[in-house]
């Protein structure tokens, strides 16, 4: 490999000759072999969109000479699309304000921008200090770029998700309406209930997840931009930020603002540990749906089996034609997985210290990694099992009419107590409510068949 020697603050430090990023980047990189993971496509995005957006606002402002500004713009729109993920190598295991990723956008952006005005990679004839990050700091970049990335990976991925499977889950209800079966409290038989309500309630956790996720976004549309190295806004000239947040939005459509307290922006990460939240409640959901998905399927011939997921592959290496609830399974753990992500964001939350957090880059990293993970699980769940499911009707009435629960409808008519002992009764000698309560005299048969409707124990009211 060839190199070119570049030199920073700390002296002399040897680069990949054709490597965009610089002497401060590399530093990062042999200082952090840490997980081979890097802060992802989503940051680099922001970074992207900050940069730019920034440098063109100081070449309005009479800052940055414009070739400069525009420079800085077109390639900072290059890392917006993509073209340079493979210069960003720092580990997203790093100093815990960001700086190195800062310091890695800054020099790919300064080195791409002095090559579009034909200078020499490393000649620094656009600075990454002084032209790049020009009013601003890492302290204000790193949190502002992961609310950038949490807003674009929610308003593109998780709620477009969340949307699609709560129509499926909807349309189902309405599929299943008529399929009566029995309700379960403590996995144990209770009254009768619809497949469709069933479904309807999955539906309505999901609706409510939008509505959670969709409450904290103009939490993550304020930004620490402006505040600097500590809040106060120092080098940062007056209207600047503002600014930049204004063209920021106008470019992306979202709602966005300078934030009210920068000493809170800065210090404080309660704002992500609440979106966190959110995500968490969501996995929360998910979970119990596609773990009842699981139950209700499960058999075929031993378990409950009221419904039939859609078959998708061979389940056992061993045992033949065996299918098993793939999808299901894989959500539960992402669930787990974002359950345990939150936990992390908690801590690294709770570890601000004075004006500045210094838990972020793993704080973004799981957050993102949260929102991507129930966005992708949300939508595998929708099209490759909900969209599928079927209905066993037949089965869910054979195991309904063999429930002695549905006593219950009859308390108003013979009482609770006779009714616990009917019920007794007719599980000991393997035979129904109805028989017995008609072999008693407590009601005549024409009254238990009105009583014991099936149907319309599912419309709630005394029969």
């Amino acid at each position: 490999m060839e190199f070119r020697i570049e030199r920073d603050s700390m002296g002399e430090v040897r680069v990949p000759a054709d490597a965009y990023y610089g002497a401060s980047t590399q530093r990062a990189v042999e200082n952090f072999p840490i997980s081979g993971e890097g802060v992802g496509r989503r940051i680099i995005w922001a970074f992207g969109l900050l940069k730019g957006s920034a440098a063109t606002v100081a070449g309005r402002m009479g800052f940055l000479d414009q070739k400069i500004a525009d420079a800085i713009r077109q390639a900072a729109d290059e890392v917006m699309e993509g073209r340079w993920d493979d210069q960003f190598p720092v580990d997203v295991f790093q100093t815990g304000s960001g700086t190195s990723t800062n310091t890695n956008a800054n020099e790919v952006i300064a080195n791409r921008a002095t090559e579009l005005l034909g200078g020499e990679r490393g000649s620094k004839l656009v600075h990454p200090n002084d032209h790049v990050n020009f009013g601003q700091s890492s302290n204000d970049t790193f949190p502002t770029a992961m609310h950038l990335a949490a807003l674009d990976a929610i308003h593109t991925n998780l709620l477009p998700a969340l949307g699609r499977l709560a129509e499926t889950l909807e349309a189902k209800a309405v599929e299943f309406a008529d399929v009566v079966k029995s309700g379960r409290t403590h996995l144990m038989d209770a009254v009768p209930i619809t497949l469709g309500q069933e479904f309807s309630g999955y539906a309505t956790q999901i609706t409510k997840g939008v509505e959670r996720v969709s409450k904290i976004l103009d939490e993550l549309g304020e930004l620490a931009l402006g505040g600097t190295a500590v809040g106060t806004g120092i080098n940062c000239p007056d209207g600047f930020a503002r600014a930049v947040i204004a063209l920021m939005a106008e470019r992306t459509g979202y709602a966005l603002r300078e934030a009210e307290n920068h000493f809170e922006a800065q210090a404080a990460k309660d704002g992500v540990v609440n979106t966190s939240g959110a995500l968490k409640t969501v996995a929360t959901s998910l979970f119990k749906i596609a773990n009842d998905l699981r139950w209700l399927a499960s058999g075929p011939v031993t378990g409950i089996a009221e419904i039939r997921l859609p078959a998708l592959q061979p389940g056992s290496s061993i045992m033949p034609a065996k299918v098993n609830p793939v999808i299901p399974e894989a959500v539960m753990q992402v669930s787990a997985q974002v359950v345990g992500n939150d936990a992390a964001i908690t801590w690294g939350g709770a570890n601000g210290n004075f004006e500045l957090n210094t838990m972020m880059p793993m704080m973004a990293r799981n957050l993102l990694s949260s929102i991507d993970l129930l966005g992708n699980a949300a939508r595998v769940l929708a099209d490759k099992c909900v969209s599928g499911i079927e209905a066993d009707a037949e089965r869910a009435r054979h195991l309904l009419e063999k429930n002695v629960i549905v006593v219950t409808a009859l308390n108003p008519h013979i009482g609770y107590d006779n009714g616990a002992r009917v019920a007794k009764r007719a599980f000991a000698e393997g035979r129904t409510v109805r028989e017995i309560v008609i072999e008693e005299g407590l009601m005549t048969p024409e009254e238990v068949d009105k009583a014991l409707d099936l149907r319309k124990m599912t419309e709630g009211g005394v029969l």
